[in-house]
């Protein structure tokens, strides 16, 4: 039974969250990133973190820019949306893993302080590496669901929209929603180019990471997980045969997929090693 919570970063900035509870004693505290145009509440996201936390407590949350309101379903902040950048995620990161450490989230359930691994998905992922290479005595470990290695993920109209007129739009394929995105975005990633280059950086990552990553990924994706691979070729590398981006699940999520339970496992196989190699 997932426990909520909300925490108030500053005047009309939330992170709002879940605990799941770990079945036994937990050994660890797994925080989910989720992706671009994701939530926490996106498909996979509950019934993964429910099946992770198993020895586990887990958490999930919206990025306080994810552009969720309070209903944690529908995109109705998009005022927030379109100045989602990267620094707001790292420091949404941050407020959660402080939080963590001090072994309870807001008035929700007590959770194990230490050790805390990091899960992202696609953008996510991103983010909860940039976050252990700028941070690594925070967290034991980072795993890459299908993740991005290039935080300028924006196509070049919107990267030459957002300089030229100060803003551009993405479609939300799924709600057809017409998504802003502010100049404020790119301007973020080139002020931080060396900070947010993952693969540059990647070879002197601290914490054991692993790539999950489904053979029917984004191409761009699948070629970036090779160029991480070729900097940082001590990281535990998985391939899911047939998985897409979402491993062959929707939103609303339809039940478990061979992909889905693979990916699972094999993160629940990855922290179950890191915390052996550290005893």
């Amino acid at each position: 039974m997932a426990l909520d919570f909300e925490l108030q970063l500053e005047q009309e900035r939330n992170i709002r969250g879940s605990v799941f509870p770990a079945r036994s004693e937990a050994v660890a505290t797994l925080i989910v990133c989720h992706g671009f145009k994701g939530f926490k509440d996106w498909g996979f996201f509950p019934y993964a973190a429910e099946r992770l936390a198993e020895n586990m407590d887990v958490v999930t949350f919206n990025f306080s820019h994810n552009g969720v309101g309070a209903d944690l379903l529908e995109f109705t902040e998009l005022e927030k949306f379109e100045k989602n950048t990267y620094s707001l995620e790292l420091e949404d990161v941050d407020t959660l893993v402080l939080a963590v450490a001090s072994g309870r989230i807001g008035n929700a359930a007590a959770v194990k302080s230490a050790p805390i691994f990091l899960l992202g998905h696609s953008k996510g992922a991103g983010s909860s590496l940039i976050y252990a290479l700028d941070n690594p005595g925070q967290v034991a470990g980072v795993i890459s669901w299908n993740g991005i290695a290039n935080v300028n993920i924006y196509s070049k109209e919107n990267i030459d929209e957002m300089k030229s007129v100060g803003r551009s739009y993405t479609l939300n394929g799924r709600t057809q929603q017409q998504m802003p995105l502010d100049k404020v975005i790119i301007d973020d990633i080139e002020s931080n180019r060396d900070r947010f280059d993952i693969i540059g950086r990647i070879a002197h990552i601290q914490v054991p990471v692993a790539f999950i990553q489904g053979s029917k990924d984004h191409d761009r994706l699948l070629l970036g997980t090779e160029k991480l691979l070729a900097q940082y070729p001590s990281a535990r590398h998985v391939v899911i045969e047939g998985g897409n981006h979402t491993f062959n699940t929707v939103h609303p999520f339809q039940g478990e997929t061979p992909q889905l339970h693979e990916a699972i496992e094999q993160t629940k196989r990855f922290v179950a090693d890191c915390l052996k190699q550290n005893h």
